[in-house]
């Protein structure tokens, strides 16, 4: 990589195309990516990128007039300082406020590099077209705004925010919920019915173990089987398979790791303690993401979590 102090004029310009050239193939790539769910949001992108277009064609204009017709390819991941933006199609599905915030850091890294490439340019035309074209980068965030204003009222916002909120809880926030919930409740019996039955600590930890990876497998396999995410726009079901298949071994294995403690009661103290923090926790997922009222979703989770806690007990003691 090269210093940016080290770049010619030449050089200089060379890297201002490329940047633009970039940066409208991203705008343009995330409004591609959010064209069918916020056609508003896309609309803005788009526009940006046609900015980004006039830009370039300023920048090309002089660089052939001053350097000729060969541009040297100069890109800012090979200049130090320049922040590394993640490619659009890695970033799906696209999140409204992300895409945002990309674009703001963009423009803000972009009108400082043509502040600092202007102040050390000794060109007076090229001095001069970077000095302008800091100019517009502020311009053009003042323009993103209007283009927000415009293709982006309230109501129209508003609506796009919560068909966000929707998705990442349809996506995340569910299936993630629902393996917790899977592996923190169902794993409860088989392991407390072995530690009861034996007596002996490591044996329930041998069959939570089992329990826990046995139940992320299983509800893995069933969630990314479930649909392919296209009729109810739950996303790719591998991801929904992965979330779900993690979230249940996790919820399996908080309350089998404290019977790894070699003495009976002090890992069933544990035990309990750490199936009390899950059932809170899956009680506050539901308050936060599903709408239900705390003390409804506390009740509901607290019953669910005993009935089967009584269930293993009883068959372990039988």
């Amino acid at each position: 990589m090269r210093n940016f102090s080290d770049l010619t004029e030449r050089e200089v310009l060379a890297l201002a195309i490329a940047n633009e050239e970039e940066d409208g193939r991203i705008y343009l790539d995330i409004a591609e990516g959010l064209r069918e769910e916020y056609p508003g949001s896309a609309r803005v992108f788009s526009e940006m990128a046609g900015e980004e277009g006039d830009h370039r064609r300023r920048l090309l204009e002089v660089y052939r007039g001053k350097f000729g017709e060969h541009i040297p390819l100069i890109r800012r991941q090979d200049i130090r300082g320049f922040i590394q933006h993640k490619p659009v199609w890695q970033m799906a599905p696209l999140n409204l406020d992300a895409v945002r915030n990309l674009a703001e850091s963009m423009e803000t890294e972009t009108q400082e590099f043509y502040r600092r490439a202007a102040a050390r340019s000794e060109d007076v035309t090229i001095r001069k077209l970077l000095g302008d074209l800091a100019d517009a980068e502020v311009e053009h965030e003042h323009r993103a705004d209007a283009l927000r204003e415009e293709n982006l009222p309230e109501n129209v916002r508003r609506r796009e925010d919560q068909h966000a909120r929707q998705a990442f809880v349809l996506r995340y926030i569910q299936p993630g919920l629902a393996g917790l919930m899977d592996g923190s409740v169902s794993t409860l019996a088989p392991v407390f019915a072995a530690a009861f039955a034996s007596g002996d600590t490591w044996q329930a930890f041998v069959v939570g173990l089992a329990a826990s990876v046995g139940a992320g497998i299983s509800m893995g396999f069933a969630e990314a089987l479930s649909d392919n995410g296209s009729l109810t726009g739950r996303g790719a079901p591998l991801i929904r398979g992965v979330i779900t298949g993690a979230m249940t071994t996790l919820g399996g294995i908080g309350h089998t790791l404290p019977f790894l403690i070699p003495h009976f009661w002090a890992a069933m103290a544990v035990a309990i303690g750490v199936v009390v923090v899950e059932l809170a926790v899956i009680s506050w997922v539901r308050w936060k993401y599903m709408d239900t009222p705390p003390l409804s979703a506390t009740l509901q989770v607290a019953f669910g979590g005993a009935l089967v806690f009584a269930v293993g007990i009883l068959i372990g003691s039988s």
